[in-house]
């Protein structure tokens, strides 16, 4: 599982001005992040508006990002829902060839018991051809995957390899840490709170700001999987502010408008989801450059 120790980046996907995938900002975003120092990247999560992509668009950006990384780190797909048959049925067409592990978020809007959610992943556990991730985010999907459930689903299931956890809890975080089985990996899904968390166990995180500033933020997580918490410390507040402005109007509009002012590809979103407001989007732009970065 040290596929999975490090940085991984929930990868934005590009858009042309009329809406269409840009695939070849694409392949300019995927070099960016491989190029940056990240160990691997997650394609159509949140972050990429895989909810918002038809199916057919998710073959070809899944297409474009294998033969792009081209082996050179590992990969995991997004692969999650509400409807859990429907969630089997895209795991049984998806062509799994140059993909390491899927991350299957917990169900949404539903709000499932926490038996219901235990019994979706364990359908996908038996269904999946790739290793499966977890990834409990209640500020999105309004229903928390408690610490048992997690440990539940990790001492039941050998290809329940990991947690993405999101949810804020460091009492959770704590438990799950302490009990999990010794080969399953918990993994940071907070920016912010990646150095505390590998300071407790974590194996990395998956990171957003990773897409615009892989160098630094995979630099500080390294150094802290090193032990070298007091070096990576000067790296983590120089991030802080800057992290919290990609998210202040919502993720992935804030870190599509830092990439925007880097060059690297456009800031268009999909509705529902629109740009951030001039404001932030100049903030983010003054914090780029305090980072010396424009």
């Amino acid at each position: 599982m040290n596929k999975f120790h490090g940085t991984g980046v929930a990868m934005i996907t590009p858009f042309k001005s009329d809406g269409s995938v840009d695939h070849t900002a694409l392949k300019t975003v995927i070099d960016h992040i491989i190029n940056g120092g990240a160990e691997y990247i997650v394609s159509l999560g949140t972050t990429g508006e895989a909810a918002t992509l038809s199916s057919d668009e998710k073959k070809a950006v899944w297409d474009t990002t294998v033969a792009q990384v081209n082996g050179r780190v590992n990969l995991v797909a997004g692969i999650g829902g509400n409807n859990t048959s429907e969630v089997l049925n895209d795991l049984k067409k998806f062509d799994s060839t140059g993909f390491d592990a899927v991350l299957s978020v917990c169900p949404y809007y539903n709000k499932p018991t926490q038996e219901g959610i235990y019994q979706h992943y364990n359908a996908i556990a038996d269904h999946s051809p790739l290793p499966v991730i977890l990834y409990n985010v209640p500020g999105r999907t309004g229903v928390n995957m408690t610490a048992e459930t997690t440990l539940r689903l990790a001492h039941d299931h050998k290809n329940i390899i990991a947690m993405k956890e999101a949810s804020g809890n460091f009492e959770q975080f704590n438990k799950i840490i302490k009990d999990k089985p010794e080969d399953f990996l918990f993994i940071s899904g907070d920016d912010p709170i990646t150095l505390p968390l590998i300071a407790m166990g974590a194996a990395g995180v998956i990171s957003v700001i990773g897409n615009a500033l892989p160098g630094i933020f995979s630099t500080m997580v390294r150094m802290c999987l090193d032990g070298k918490f007091i070096e990576a410390q000067p790296l983590h507040h120089s991030l802080t502010e800057f992290t919290s402005l990609c998210f202040v109007e919502g993720n992935p509009g804030g870190v599509k408008s830092a990439m925007k002012l880097l060059g690297i590809c456009n800031d268009t979103m999909r509705l529902p989801l629109v740009n951030v407001s001039n404001g932030i989007e100049t903030q983010i732009k003054t914090k780029l450059e305090q980072l010396n970065l424009l």
